[in-house]
């Protein structure tokens, strides 16, 4: 029996992981950080509160249930020996294999942007959707407090990057702000709040059509979302940010969506990395000079059947864990591998409540309004890891959209409340895990 150690829980570890399951001649040890699979896809929907923790999270150890092949290990992966498939944990553990998926998965990428790393919030793990809306939240109760911290930047909140992150966080944060005071019986003037989206680029959404772009922007613009595109976020500080045109906005919410890096497992590997540190992958996803290893997903920079760059989505990810799964097969079988082909169902992007756009297909078929609002809800819904995660999560938007409720708007880190309004070095607490 070969043994396969998977590196990372998330849309292509576990796939991988799911489909050798199925193979008795193939022992699996899946190790993560968490003993839960997130669905980075709906992150933003937990901090705008229109989704509970537990409709995006799964306990990895339930999904594999049923397949005595497969291990699940809780543990930090720091480093790694590729040529013995041997990595090593945090926590003290060394895990061997005849065969290495590395799917280690990926962190905000801040760009050197002084102060962003400490003063920001990110939204790429559970944990941070978490911590971000108990910081909405807490700005929300503050204002509500004391009235005067309006003008001390209380309800200003920048968002960091236009791409999809960017725009579906800025439509549902606008959404959000526009209803909840009136729902949470908040005494907070929604014309006073602020949502600033910044983005260098020109155009919201890159790698989407012209036409999906200027929808967006129309739709986050009557959501009350200031753009400023064309724009650069140059310093983050404590109660302020500065821009490239000079200006500075006042607020103590900065959500840093502005792009993504391979997690820092890539860095102790020994081996030369490409964009974003990702690691540059053979059309059959083997990591070149080194046998038996593979590596998938945000960790890896994994080209079309053109050779042209795929994008970090969780549809990638998904299908190179089981196309990986299948070269592993066929390497225990002595078949060839196979070059990986992606299929591309086309791209979408949620704007609001009944606004969204979808591209289908190879060929860009578009579709906007409510016909797309649709289509996203049905393909991240059927993209959830089991039947109960979709009908909980179809009653949360059903409940939602025809209850005009959102859902939870916990503010469950009371940490996020302490801030020093009169001075700009804001307690460090804010930011504490």
């Amino acid at each position: 029996m070969k043994h396969v150690v998977i590196v990372g829980g998330g849309f292509a570890g576990l796939a991988c992981a799911r489909r050798l399951a199925k193979h008795p001649e193939v022992s699996v040890t899946l190790i993560d950080r968490n003993n839960y699979h997130q669905f980075q896809p709906l992150l933003y929907q937990v901090a705008g509160a229109f989704l509970s923790p537990s409709n995006v999270a799964f306990n990895l150890r339930g999904v594999l249930h049923g397949h005595p092949n497969t291990h699940v290990k809780l543990g930090e992966v720091v480093s790694a020996d590729l040529a013995t498939h041997t990595v090593h944990t945090a926590e003290g553990q060394t895990y061997q294999g005849d065969m290495l998926v590395l799917a280690a998965g990926s962190q905000a990428n801040f760009f050197g942007t002084p102060g962003a790393e400490q003063y920001t919030y990110p939204l790429y793990s559970l944990r941070d959707a978490e911590k971000l809306r108990s910081r909405i939240l807490a700005m929300l109760d503050s204002a509500d407090r004391d009235p005067s911290l309006e003008g001390k930047g209380a309800l200003h909140f920048v968002i960091v990057g236009g791409g999809a992150t960017g725009t579906e966080l800025s439509g549902a944060f606008g959404d959000m702000l526009l209803r909840l005071p009136r729902e949470k019986l908040l005494d907070v003037d929604p014309a006073k709040v602020k949502i600033v989206l910044v983005d260098a680029g020109q155009a919201l959404l890159n790698g989407f059509t012209p036409k999906s772009q200027v929808y967006a922007a129309k739709n986050l613009q009557a959501r009350q979302v200031q753009l400023r595109m064309g724009t650069r976020v140059n310093e983050v500080h404590p109660g302020h940010v500065v821009l490239s045109d000079g200006s500075r906005i006042d607020t103590h919410t900065v959500i840093w969506a502005g792009g993504l890096k391979a997690s820092a497992l890539s860095g102790s590997l020994g081996i030369t990395t490409g964009h974003g540190g990702r690691i540059d992958v053979a059309p059959d996803l083997t990591v070149p000079g080194v046998g038996g290893v593979y590596a998938l997903g945000d960790f890896a920079n994994v080209n079309d059947k053109h050779g042209k760059p795929l994008p970090q989505l969780a549809s990638v990810a998904e299908q190179s864990g089981k196309w990986c799964a299948q070269n592993i097969l066929a390497d225990v079988e002595g078949r060839p591998r196979q070059p990986f082909a992606y299929f591309d169902k086309g791209i979408m992007a949620m704007i609001g409540r009944d606004a969204a756009v979808a591209e289908v297909g190879e060929h860009r078929h578009e579709l906007e309004g409510t016909i797309a609002f649709a289509a996203w809800i049905g393909v991240h819904a059927a993209l959830l890891t089991s039947m109960r995660a979709r009908m909980s999560a179809f009653v949360e938007w059903a409940w939602d959209y025809f209850g005009a409720v959102s859902g939870d708007a916990i503010l469950d880190d009371t940490s996020q409340l302490q801030v020093d309004w009169d001075d700009d070095g804001e307690a460090q607490a804010v930011r504490s895990s």
